[in-house]
């Protein structure tokens, strides 16, 4: 599924840990075999264990070991996956980034970011406005226009 690779890209940076967290996702899935109500369940169940799994990807001991790549190194494939915007709103602090994102790049209405992330309505509200106000502030300073799903919204 596209959009668990592209939250897991979001949240890692890199394609190959995006396909590694992408794997372990469904992999908790294979183990242990679960039922949904609807497609949307299921997108929702694997979109919020995808984030987990990316999270604890970066809270762990090896990540923080490993080194930077080398400056003459490139990974073609992250520069063409990557844009101006998008690289804004991964820089926005995680409680934002991720309601900017499932709003924004997966579709999700607010009442449906709550469910997936466990809080109120009017958290999620909360956060697109401040996460928004954000942004705009990122993309203004960068000299970055906005794409045209975001543009109305900024």
């Amino acid at each position: 599924m596209k959009s668990v690779y592209r939250l897991c890209y979001s949240y890692l940076g890199s394609a190959a840990d995006a396909e590694d967290a992408t794997q372990a996702t469904f992999m908790k899935l294979v183990d242990k075999p679960r039922t949904f109500k609807d497609h949307e369940h299921e997108k929702a169940w694997l979109l919020a264990c995808a984030a987990n799994v990316c999270k604890d990807e970066l809270k762990s001991a090896r990540r923080k070991r490993a080194g930077d790549m080398p400056a003459d190194v490139v990974d073609p494939q992250s520069h063409a996956e990557s844009s101006n915007v998008l690289d804004a709103v991964l820089a926005l602090p995680e409680q934002y980034k991720d309601c900017v994102y499932l709003h924004y790049y997966e579709g999700y209405s607010a009442s449906e970011i709550a469910q997936i992330m466990r809080t109120s309505e009017n958290s999620v509200l909360h956060r697109l406005s401040r996460g928004r106000k954000q942004l705009k502030e990122i993309l203004i300073n960068e000299r970055i226009e906005p794409n045209d799903e975001l543009q109305g919204n900024l």
